[in-house]
């Protein structure tokens, strides 16, 4: 089901078509350092995980993470490649919703971050009635810290997960 289109994009659930993607963008170098290893190495594991995390969201709260389809390939004709994640994550440790989102390496740094995060931002409030929404990123993660902060969050300082791992805490206030 389609959420939302941007410009470039497309932000639509996530299904259990989507489990080659997913194997894909959850073993990323980039992804296990930033955002943590998920441990699903077969393509059952990434089914399951699809049905159990990102799904369940959407039943649970009525949001969750989204595939970010690419609208069209270099030549204009209509590919709707999926490049990316991004959307609402709702954490028992947070005091509120938080955006996340992931992208293939090969489509990072061309601005698709930011446009679909922009929408997912302005979505939340429609839809939802969000007033404040957070994010977190590990201490490492000056890329993803960068984009929030161009996106208007504000760096709130560090806070503790149930873990142990300490993370940079932001906030975005409507």
């Amino acid at each position: 089901m389609e959420i939302l289109r941007t410009q470039r994009l497309i932000l639509r659930e996530i299904t259990v078509d989507d489990a080659e993607f997913t194997l894909d963008l959850l073993n990323q170098p980039s992804f296990i350092k930033n955002i943590g290893d998920r441990g699903v190495r077969e393509l059952e594991q990434s089914r399951t995980f699809i049905e159990e995390r990102y799904r369940k969201s959407y039943l649970d709260h009525g949001y969750g993470l989204y595939v970010v389809d690419l609208k069209e390939g270099t030549d204009g004709a209509q590919v709707h490649t999926p490049i990316g994640i991004c959307g609402f994550v709702r954490r028992a440790e947070l005091p509120g919703p938080d955006i996340g989102f992931a992208f293939l390496p090969q489509y990072e740094r061309k601005g698709y971050g930011f446009e679909s995060a922009k929408a997912m931002l302005q979505y939340g409030s429609e839809q939802f009635g969000f007033e404040r929404v957070l994010a977190i990123t590990s201490l490492e993660n000056d890329a993803s810290g960068n984009l929030l902060l161009k996106l208007g969050f504000k760096f709130d300082g560090l806070t503790t997960q149930p873990s142990g791992e300490e993370l940079k805490l932001f906030s975005f206030t409507y």
